[in-house]
């Protein structure tokens, strides 16, 4: 397995994970659910390794993999902060929060910050329009959010280093 660019380790995990599966064949959305798991997002080498073992092209893989959008070629932050733009969140002031967010965390939307911790993104509605604006923080929904509801969003979040938590203060106040 050294001819591929990622953590032979992980690697490993996965090819057990596939040969663990009665049909793997049939099994393409739930394999790339777990490659994603493993390695956090779906980089070409964990495609191409997934099409050789199921025996299908790569073509297959990249192709499943970029029609959901649960599915991210590029690494991802440990805290992913989701702000829905759907209609009922746009007009209910969701783009403030998404500025709120940037500038507190001092991160682009749809980039992970340097330090590996954070990732923004702009959705598309979630269903959830009778809780507008909506944030969703690792899994967990926020409802109603308003732009001064931010700080204590990210407050919660936890598991930050100290440095990093002290960034975020200092922009907090």
């Amino acid at each position: 397995m050294g001819e591929y660019k990622v953590d032979s380790e992980k690697l490993n995990k996965l090819a057990s994970y596939i040969e663990g599966l009665e049909q793997a064949e049939g099994e393409l959305i739930n394999i790339l659910r777990e490659a994603q798991e493993i390695f956090g997002y779906l980089p070409s080498d964990v495609q191409l390794f997934i099409a050789r073992k199921l025996g299908i092209p790569a073509a297959k893989v990249y192709g499943v993999a970029t029609f959901y959008s649960y599915f991210t070629m590029e690494p991802r932050g440990k805290h992913v902060i989701s702000i829905c733009l759907g209609t009922a969140c746009f007009v209910k002031g969701a783009d403030k929060i998404v500025e709120e967010f940037r500038k507190l965390l001092n991160i682009k939307d749809g980039i992970t910050s340097e330090d590996g911790m954070y990732t923004i993104d702009s959705i598309r509605c979630v269903g959830a329009c009778g809780l507008a604006p909506v944030v969703i923080v690792d899994g967990k929904v926020h409802g109603r959010v308003k732009p001064e509801d931010v700080a204590e969003i990210i407050k919660e979040i936890g598991n930050a280093g100290q440095e990093e938590q002290m960034l975020i203060k200092q922009n907090i106040q």
